[in-house]
């Protein structure tokens, strides 16, 4: 039951913020930033949300939130793998493909990512 109720809040928080990093990718996009910085943006936008609320919610148990200073730098490297390829791959988008598409793309990406993120995160960053 714990992995069914944890797979639903990280698909719950997770869709959150995953909206809010395509809002700021968008916006900064649409306003002349160039996709690295905007998808750089976008994605630490939600980088310490998520990190809070994954520790609180979604792998918090009676023992309290689990969240500290090794998990979070566990976090932070999980994160910045992940941002390298979001990265590319929305750069790599972008240049073939134009802006529009890679608007598109980016919710795809992330959501492709949070399956690796889930996972590692659950095995390793917050155990």
């Amino acid at each position: 039951m714990t992995l069914v109720r944890q797979g639903l809040s990280f698909v719950a928080i997770g869709g959150c913020l995953i909206l809010v990093d395509w809002l700021v990718f968008v916006a900064l996009t649409a306003l002349g930033v160039g996709p690295i910085a905007a998808n750089l943006a976008g994605r630490m936008a939600g980088a310490i949300l998520g990190f809070l609320a994954n520790g609180r919610i979604t792998f918090g148990d009676a023992g309290g939130p689990r969240i500290g200073y090794r998990r979070f730098v566990r976090y932070v490297l999980l994160w910045l793998s992940l941002t390298l390829v979001s990265t590319s791959l929305i750069v790599v988008c972008a240049e073939y493909l134009g802006l529009q598409l890679a608007w598109l793309a980016k919710p795809m990406v992330e959501v492709a990512l949070a399956l690796v993120s889930f996972s590692v995160s659950r095995h390793w960053v917050y155990r």
